[in-house]
């Protein structure tokens, strides 16, 4: 009997081996993982160690954005939040006599002859810069120029010789899903090799983080010291810069960002050429398009920037662009949030002709717009507060007061003749709990003008119970939208 049971046991694990083969028979080969070694073998030679020398404090870069920007769009200010890193790499801390600073760092070699591509905030504001070679030769590089609002900067070694160089991919081609690896010096571990896959394309970081960069977003593993190194496609060609990491403890936690090669290749030659990098511009501030936006312009969905401000002269104003417009597209390329345009007209050459679809007052319209030229040197609009003047008239329902706006004020935020009135007092919960205070201008109800009380009062009269009212605010140098709902007390 036992020797029954055990040859019936040896059967059925015989036919059971057999089903398994059968089903793995039918079964497509698992995709083989790639073996990055060749494209390590090939590349290492042409990525450098960076080492930054400074003297004092080390002075923050300019991130001033210029005409086109959008309010309010930066990191929170809650510190258990998540945040932006930029590592400079170990700061080895200097002897009293040096009084010194280093910070490490990561670049590549574009061209032969000695140019290297890193990052602007590795070597900003250094009194030296050295980068070392994979065969140990540490030269001494000379800065030939930087830009700040990419966080590029082109270095310049003569090494006597022909230097070993990346190929240049097109980082345009990039999908989500794609194997990418990087090469660099974490922790000022020179050569260390990491690898991961491309998680977004065309992520923007808001405002306050180099709001014309559409950066590469990856799992690949980014420390301190990766700054400025290159990311790699499959092809072993440089697709981005690594850049950046999004993190509350200042390590790695699984997301990655890298700067275009693109966007960086065209800094560079820029730079190479005129010493600076041109950007285009538009002339207006933006901000997404809310929920309340949605609502009270009876849109279909979120997608566009809406426009809260144009400057005066600018492209955007010759073009007839107005606040209230919803920008839905940008020669050609529909935007689906508004973070998407400041990169495409930073792209774009001052001077060109560039189709923008918008939406006005329900209707979709085609208008060309002169791209002008983006200062070079943006410095801060002081903000300047209002002094609400004298007599007012109020809105119960909305919960504020407004009075008129003299003439030295609107002169001071830079507003036409009877464009506005300013907020007297907050009467209500309504406009309380949506952020208003006295002194605050408004420009615009809905989407009509207001230049005085009575335009203020006939764009507020039909306010109804459970109707949202969007109000064109503007505080100091700053204008949004902001969404008022009305109570409904049935």
């Amino acid at each position: 009997m036992k020797h029954s049971i055990m040859r019936t046991l040896t059967c059925c694990a015989l036919l059971g081996l057999a089903s398994v083969n059968a089903v793995q028979a039918q079964t497509p080969a698992a995709a083989t993982l790639p073996d990055f070694t060749g494209i390590v073998q090939k590349n290492a030679p042409a990525v450098v160690h960076v080492e930054a020398k400074y003297s004092g404090e080390k002075q923050g870069a300019n991130r001033s954005t210029g005409g086109d920007s959008m309010p309010g769009q930066g990191m929170p200010d809650d510190p258990q939040a998540e945040m932006f890193r930029r590592f400079f790499g170990m700061p080895m801390m200097p002897s009293p006599q040096e009084q010194k600073r280093t910070s490490l760092g990561s670049g590549f070699i574009i061209s032969s002859d000695g140019y290297i591509l890193t990052n602007n905030h590795v070597v900003d504001h250094a009194d030296v810069v050295t980068v070392r070679l994979q065969d140990r030769r540490t030269l001494t590089a000379k800065v030939i120029g930087t830009d700040p609002t990419y966080d590029i900067a082109v270095l310049k070694v003569d090494a006597g010789g022909s230097l070993p160089a990346v190929s240049l991919g097109d980082s345009r081609s990039l999908k989500p899903g794609q194997w990418v690896l990087a090469i660099g010096s974490p922790f000022g571990f020179d050569y260390t090799v990491t690898q991961g896959i491309v998680s977004a394309v065309g992520r923007n970081l808001g405002q306050q983080d180099q709001p014309y960069t559409s950066f590469i977003q990856t799992d690949v593993p980014i420390n301190r010291g990766n700054s400025g190194g290159p990311l790699f496609d499959l092809q072993g060609r440089v697709v981005g810069v690594n850049s950046q990491i999004y993190s509350n403890t200042g390590d790695y936690m699984g997301v990655s960002f890298s700067i275009p090669i693109d966007v960086a290749m065209n800094a560079v030659q820029q730079i190479k050429s005129k010493g600076y990098v041109s950007r285009g511009q538009l002339g207006v501030t933006m901000q997404p398009v809310s929920d309340d936006i949605v609502k009270a312009f009876k849109l279909d969905n979120g997608a566009g920037a809406a426009v809260v401000d144009v400057t005066p002269g600018s492209g955007a104003a010759k073009a007839g662009i107005q606040a209230g417009d919803i920008i839905l597209s940008y020669n050609g390329q529909p935007l689906q949030q508004a973070a998407d345009l400041p990169p495409l007209v930073g792209m774009t050459k001052p001077g060109s002709k560039v189709p923008m679809d918008i939406l006005r007052n329900g209707k979709k319209q085609t208008l060309e717009v002169t791209v002008n030229e983006a200062s070079r040197d943006q410095n801060a609009v002081n903000n300047k507060g209002v002094m609400p003047p004298s007599g007012r008239s109020g809105s119960t329902a909305l919960g504020l007061t407004v009075q008129p706006l003299d003439n030295d004020t609107r002169k001071q935020l830079g507003l036409k003749s009877e464009q506005g009135v300013v907020i007297g007092d907050i009467t209500g919960p309504v406009a309380a709990q949506a952020g208003l205070q006295a002194g605050d201008v408004i420009l615009m109800v809905n989407q009509q003008k207001v230049g005085g009380v009575a335009e203020f009062q006939a764009a507020t009269k039909e306010v109804k119970p459970g109707s949202t009212v969007l109000l064109l605010v503007r505080r100091g140098d700053q204008s949004s939208f902001i969404g008022l709902t009305i109570p409904d007390n049935k």
